[in-house]
């Protein structure tokens, strides 16, 4: 069992004692299950050019309505008009459902990312956070401001080994409508996953390739993107 335990993070070959899980075994799930709903309901923390707010009013709500988290407010709809554009592309960091993972993460992510698209002559809107914002709160804005590709950098959903793992969507021609079927997904960005500058190249290569070939989604494989790429294994 040991041998599992040294390749993942998940609970396997837990000691028992007699019918019953160890004490220290259950002291622990009890910890990882407070740090997830902790990461739930952490506060966004992060200051880039541009702070929007979903129509969802407060966590409670956003939790309820994930439906309100998918489209901005009036007022933020009314700020997002003054960027016209077009632009290449659109970055939004949303707090998901941990905000914690955008704290942790985001700005690292994004200061390996940056140098990439500059060196390859994307015009970049300004950066944009989203408190209370879900996945699909990027098609709205990157369709408001003419951005031909939308990246959201999201918290995702807390796990007991992951209360804080980050993860990148990528979309083609953003606009409200858009299923998850036409998006690409890059998960688990945070030290003990995926780390920061292998994720930052994934993203680029993938955003090369979709605007290339004018799409996202599942006719765009990342495995065949990557071929002759990201083999380096740098973290």
């Amino acid at each position: 069992m040991k041998e599992l335990r040294d390749l993942t993070m998940a609970r396997v070959g837990l000691g028992r004692t007699g019918n019953s899980i160890s004490t220290k075994d259950v002291l622990a799930f009890q910890l990882a299950h407070a740090l997830a709903r902790d990461a739930v309901h952490h506060p966004l923390d992060l200051q880039l050019d541009l702070a929007l707010r979903s129509a969802a009013p407060d966590r409670s709500t956003f939790l309820r309505r994930p439906d309100l988290g998918r489209v901005l407010s009036r007022q933020s709809r009314d700020a997002l008009l003054q960027y016209p554009g077009p632009f290449d592309i659109a970055i939004i960091v949303a707090d998901g459902l941990s905000a914690l993972a955008v704290h942790r993460h985001a700005r690292a992510v994004l200061d390996e990312l940056l140098p990439l698209l500059d060196s390859a002559h994307w015009s970049r809107a300004p950066l944009i956070t989203v408190e209370q914002g879900r996945v699909a709160i990027g098609d709205e804005i990157g369709s408001v401001i003419a951005a031909a590709m939308s990246l959201v950098l999201i918290g995702e959903r807390p796990g007991l080994s992951s209360p804080d793992s980050l993860g990148a969507y990528l979309t083609w021609r953003p606009m409200p409508g858009r299923t998850e079927a036409e998006r690409n997904c890059i998960s688990n960005i945070r030290p003990e996953g995926l780390g920061y500058l292998r994720a930052a190249r994934r993203i680029f290569a993938l955003l090369a390739e979709a605007r290339s070939r004018k799409l996202t989604g599942f006719e765009l494989k990342e495995d065949a993107v990557l071929l002759g790429g990201d083999q380096s294994g740098a973290v």
